[in-house]
Order: structure tokens, then C-alpha cells, then sequence
């Protein structure tokens, strides 16, 4: 877990929020170390929950979660407006 603290001291900084850090689960589907489908894979699931459920529903939190902790924030940028835009490489 990761606290803020102040410079110069040990005690942490108050309102600050403990941020638990994670990163996806292993995935048979993907054994290789280079993990770019995983990461697109995971972001296309993500949105194909969200569209059938609920974007709190449990699977849609777990691929959200993978994706943000995979893929970089630029690529995930560049599809939620490819998203907005309608030229998503994939239909969901």
C-alpha cells in the first residue's frame, strides 16, 4: 500500500486516501510476456459488459481493472475517442 506523506516527516499527510496498488491475474489465454492483446483484449471486454450490464457489475469491474493495469493511458485515450468518434477497430 502506498501512503503520502510530508516531506521532512513520517506521518501522513492528512485526507489522503490509501491507494492499494495490484496488477491483472495471469491468464492462460495470454502466456507470453509481451502482454498488448491482454491489454486490448481486456479493454474490448470491458466495454462489451458495460454495454450488456451494469458498469459496476463484478465481471465488468475485473476487466476494467486488468485494462487499467496493463495498458498505457495514452493507447486507452486513443480508443475512448476512437470509441466517441465511432471508428473503434471493433464493433461492440
Amino acid at each position: 500500500m502506498v501512503n503520502y506523506i510530508e516531506l521532512g516527516s513520517a506521518k501522513p499527510i492528512a485526507g489522503t486516501q490509501v491507494i492499494k496498488q495490484a496488477t491483472a491475474p495471469y491468464d492462460p489465454r495470454f502466456p507470453n510476456q509481451n502482454q498488448t492483446r491482454y491489454c486490448f483484449t481486456s479493454y474490448v471486454d470491458f466495454h462489451r459488459c458495460k454495454k450488456r450490464h451494469d458498469e459496476n457489475y463484478d465481471a465488468c469491474q475485473y476487466f476494467k481493472k486488468v485494462f487499467t493495469s496493463m495498458c498505457p493511458i495514452s493507447w486507452v485515450e486513443k480508443w475512448n475517442e476512437q470509441l466517441e468518434n465511432g471508428t473503434f477497430q471493433v464493433k461492440i
